[in-house]
């Protein structure tokens, strides 16, 4: 099916999760950026997990991140009622959003990854095998929510417990020390590589990632393309993109590597509904491959479109 500015485009925002207000940020950009494009478009601020869609809906533009947009439940429901949407399919996004299931996937497709164990928490928290230091993680959250990086011994198990809250089956990952890189990808171009650079004496958490969610004044910074050499560049790309093509993901993604200094790479995770205001990390790394921010709209619905006939 082919995007025309007849067809009615519902924009999903909100969600149930964590990060609601970061998506509807998200998703007044995108309305804003289409309705500036001659398209069709309505907002739906989705507030629980059966949301009412906009009778005549032709497409629906999800950027709902986290708990339900990104986990496949959205993308089940949406099938159910047979309303074509963007991004990432059902089988995709489940496994793209469990961080235990994408990390058996890298492992499966040789995608360069940090060393890993599962902690079952589900008599209460408990330490791993793994020797500091390390990062916990929560394995169906996004944002960092629930992230804790563990350098010193006394502080492994308050940061389970805390892990723990989110959920009972921990990934725990070697830390690597490293510059954090992200990547575009879009139906099998790969962007340039975006550069992350925490407050320092911070890490990239939902605090340095929004600092206006929190009331801070200085967030993380960005560069795009990174300074990074070709080869170091080429070595980042094809390591984002075999994580994505492992994932089986459709459309689109936002694959966050480590640069060790060694010039190793290691994937950390596949965002399959990754932000999306004008300022956010896809559209950055979109822009310098030369799309504005509402080509880069347009083009997630037609590819989606196509992808679902």
């Amino acid at each position: 099916m082919k995007l025309t500015e007849e067809m009615l485009i519902a924009v999903l925002m909100g969600g149930p999760g964590a990060e609601r207000e970061v998506s509807i940020a998200s998703g007044r950009s995108v309305l804003k950026a289409l309705e500036a494009k001659g398209y069709r478009v309505e907002a739906v601020d989705v507030v629980d997990t059966e949301p009412k869609l906009p009778g005549g809906t032709d497409l629906a533009f999800n950027v709902i991140h986290g708990t339900f947009g990104e986990d496949g439940k959205l993308q089940s429901y949406l099938e159910a009622l047979g309303i074509r949407y963007t991004g990432a399919g059902v089988k995709s996004s489940e496994v793209a959003f469990d961080k235990n299931l994408s990390k058996k996937c890298f492992l499966d497709y040789e995608v360069p990854t940090p060393g890993s164990e599962t902690v079952d928490c589900r008599n209460g928290a408990k330490l791993p095998e793994m020797a500091v230091p390390f990062v916990v993680k929560p394995p169906r959250e996004g944002s960092s929510v629930g992230i804790r990086v563990v350098k010193e011994v006394s502080e492994s198990m308050a940061a389970m417990k805390h892990a723990a809250k989110f959920s009972s089956d921990l990934l725990v990952e070697e830390f690597v020390e490293g510059r954090e890189l992200t990547v575009g990808v879009l139906n099998g171009e790969v962007f340039p590589v975006v550069e992350i650079a925490p407050p320092e004496g911070e890490w990239y958490d939902m605090e340095t990632k929004y600092p206006w969610l929190s009331g801070k004044e200085v967030g993380s910074q960005y560069t795009c393309p990174a300074d990074l050499t070709p080869e170091e560049t080429a070595i980042v790309q094809a390591a984002a993109k075999k994580a994505h093509d492992a994932l089986g993901i459709e459309v689109y993604s936002r694959v966050d590597v480590l640069l060790n200094s060694f010039s190793n790479p290691y994937v950390l995770e596949a965002n399959t509904i990754p932000g999306m205001t004008e300022t956010s990390l896809l559209p950055m790394g979109a822009a310098e491959a030369g799309y504005s921010f509402g080509d880069l709209c347009v083009k997630i619905a037609e590819i989606s479109l196509a992808a679902r006939p």
